[in-house]
C-alpha cells in the first residue's frame, strides 16, 4: 500500500474561460492553464463554439498544466470534467460531432422560451422547472423548426461537461445533475420523462438521451486518442463530473441551507441545498444535488461578464478601456454615492424578462467614464440581489452568510459591494479556482479517498476571508436597489416593443 499523495485534474468548461487545474488530495493548487472560451457569433445572439477547436484547446491545456505542476500523466489519479451548464452539445447517429456546440449564452430562442413558459404550470409537476432560453429541449425545437437538417442528424444530446467527457474517454453518457437542470428529468424519480419531450415537440428526442449517471461515478479511462492530444496516461479514471455551479458550492462547502453559494461569473448563479423543491411561484429552478437533496437555483446570465464587454465597448479598438488594477483602485476611492447611473446588466440575456436588453438609465451631460463602469459593477451585483430574494422567499430566513466565487473574487471591494448591497456577510476560499476544486472533490469521494463530500471539504478547503456589510452602504444601496426594481417594472410592457422592432430590421 502506498501513501502517494493524490493528484487530481478538472477540466473546467466555463462560457468565458475554459481551465485546467491539478488540485492534491489536501486541496492545494499545483497549476492553473487557461485559455478564452472562443465564442462564435454568427448571427445577433448566436453564441457557438467549434468541438475540433476547443478539443485541441483543452489538449495543449492540460499539457502546459501538467509541466507547471511538474507531473507526468501518469501521476494523475483521476480526471473529472466541470462545465456550463445548459446550452446544447450533440453527436451524430455515428457518435461524432458535426455541428458547432451551444454555449449558455445563446439567446436564439427566446421566443420559443417565452411561448412555453407561459405554459409551464403544465409541466411544473413532473421537472419542477421554469422554461429558460439555453435549454436542451428549447434549442432542440429551435433546430427544429429552423434548421431541420441538423436536427434530422442528431444521434446523442449532451451536456458540455459530458461532451468533453466524451472526448476524453469514447463513452456517451449524461450526468443527472445536468440532465435535472435542462428540464429533461422527472425530480421524483430521477430518470427522463416523455411527457417533457412531448411538451416541448421533440418526441423523437428521448431515444438520443444517454444513459444517465452520478456524479462520482467512473465513466470510463482516458482512451489512447485522447491520451495523445493531452499527455494524461491512458487508463486513467474519468469520473462524470459536474454541473459548475455544484463544483462551485461543494468547494465553499454550501451542504446544507444555512450558507447560499454565489457564483458571479459569465452566469449570475445563487443556489443553497434544499431538502424540499421550491414551489412554481417561487420563480426558482430545482435540481439534483450530488449530496442527495435537491439544489435550489435563481440564475440567468447577468453577472460580470457584462463588465468585460462594457470595458471593450469604450475603446475603439476593442481593447480594454481600464486595466483591472486600475478599476480596483477607482472602486476603493469612491463608494455608493459616487454614481446615479443605474445599468441593466442583460448583455446576455436577463433575469426579468426573457426580451430584457442591457441599458445604461440616468445618463447626463455630466456623466464621467467612471461614473458608468461603476454603475457596471453595481448592476451586477443588483441583479444578484433580485435572485437572492427570490431564494430567500423560498426559504423564509437569511442565511448565516454568502459564499462567493468567480471572477468577482479576484477585486476586494467588489465582495465588499456584495456584502453591502446584499447585507449579509460574504465569505471567500482559499483555492482560487473553486470549479477545479469541486471537481477533485468529486474525484476524491468517486475513488473512495473521501467518504463524503463533507469530508473532502474538510480536508481540502478553508474559508480565506470575510466581508461584513457596512450599514451606511448598504442604505444607500437599498434605495438604489428599489429604483432599479421600479424601472424594471416600468419597462416590461416595452422589451416586445423593442424585439419587435429589432426581428423587422433583422428582416
Amino acid at each position: 500500500m502506498t501513501n502517494a499523495t493524490k493528484h487530481f485534474l478538472t477540466i473546467d468548461n466555463g462560457g468565458t474561460n475554459t481551465k485546467v487545474i491539478i488540485v492534491d488530495q489536501d486541496g492545494r493548487q499545483l497549476s492553473v492553464s487557461s485559455f478564452p472560451t472562443d465564442a462564435i457569433e454568427r448571427r445577433p445572439g448566436f453564441r457557438e463554439v467549434n468541438p475540433g477547436q476547443m478539443w485541441r484547446d483543452i489538449g495543449k491545456a492540460v499539457k502546459a498544466a501538467l509541466e507547471y505542476a511538474g507531473l507526468d500523466g501518469s501521476q494523475i489519479d483521476g480526471v473529472v470534467p466541470v462545465g456550463h451548464g445548459k446550452g446544447l452539445y450533440v453527436l451524430g447517429k455515428d457518435g461524432k460531432p458535426f455541428m458547432d456546440g451551444i454555449l449558455s449564452s445563446d439567446s436564439r430562442a427566446a421566443d420559443l422560451a417565452n411561448e412555453f413558459e407561459s405554459r409551464v404550470a403544465e409541466i411544473y409537476p413532473i421537472s419542477h422547472q421554469h422554461v429558460m432560453v439555453m435549454q436542451f429541449p428549447v434549442l432542440l425545437r429551435w433546430l427544429k423548426d429552423n434548421e431541420p437538417e441538423q436536427y434530422a442528424r442528431i444521434g446523442h444530446v449532451l451536456s458540455n461537461k459530458d461532451f468533453i467527457r466524451h472526448f476524453l474517454t469514447g463513452e456517451i453518457l449524461e450526468e443527472r445533475g445536468d440532465a435535472s437542470g435542462n428540464n429533461l428529468v422527472n425530480l421524483e424519480t430521477g430518470e427522463y420523462d416523455g411527457r417533457l419531450f412531448d411538451f416541448f415537440g421533440i418526441p423523437e428526442m428521448l431515444e438520443c438521451m444517454p444513459k444517465l449517471v452520478s456524479a462520482t461515478d467512473r465513466c470510463g479511462s482516458i482512451a489512447a486518442e485522447a491520451a495523445a492530444n493531452t499527455g494524461l496516461a491512458e487508463g486513467t479514471p474519468v469520473y462524470a463530473g459536474l454541473f459548475d455551479i455544484d463544483a462551485c458550492a461543494l468547494a465553499t462547502g454550501v451542504l446544507s441551507d444555512d450558507i447560499f453559494s454565489i457564483t458571479a461569473g459569465t452566469w449570475n448563479i445563487n443556489v443553497f441545498p434544499s431538502k424540499t423543491m421550491a414551489p412554481l411561484d417561487g420563480g426558482c429552478m430545482n435540481s439534483v444535488f450530488p449530496t442527495g437533496g435537491t439544489l435550489v437555483e435563481a440564475s440567468s446570465p447577468t453577472s460580470a461578464g457584462n463588465l468585460d464587454y462594457v470595458l471593450r465597448m469604450m475603446t475603439a479598438d476593442g481593447s480594454k478601456a481600464a486595466s483591472y488594477d486600475e478599476l480596483g483602485a477607482m472602486l476603493e476611492r469612491t463608494d455608493a454615492k459616487y454614481t446615479d447611473v443605474l445599468f441593466l446588466p442583460f448583455l446576455y440575456g436577463s433575469n426579468v424578462n426573457l426580451g430584457a436588453e442591457g441599458a445604461f438609465i440616468g445618463l447626463r451631460s455630466s456623466s464621467e467614464r467612471d461614473q458608468l463602469l461603476r454603475a457596471v459593477y453595481e448592476g451586477v451585483v443588483f441583479a444578484h440581489r433580485h435572485h437572492v430574494e427570490q431564494l430567500l422567499r423560498v426559504l423564509g430566513h437569511k442565511p448565516k452568510a454568502i459564499r462567493i466565487s468567480g471572477g468577482v473574487c479576484n477585486s476586494d471591494p467588489w465582495v465588499q459591494m456584495f456584502a453591502d448591497v446584499l447585507n449579509l456577510p460574504v465569505e471567500t476560499v482559499a483555492v482560487t479556482e473553486l470549479g477545479g476544486l469541486g471537481g477533485a472533490m468529486c474525484a476524491a469521494v468517486g475513488s473512495g479517498l473521501y467518504g463524503s463530500f463533507q469530508e473532502a471539504f474538510g480536508n481540502m478547503s478553508k474559508l480565506a476571508k470575510r466581508f461584513e456589510p457596512h450599514a451606511d452602504q448598504t442604505a444607500v444601496y437599498d434605495r438604489k436597489f428599489e429604483a432599479y426594481e421600479a424601472l424594471l417594472t416600468a419597462l416590461d410592457g416595452g422589451w416586445a416593443a423593442l424585439r419587435d422592432m429589432q426581428n423587422s430590421l433583422e428582416r
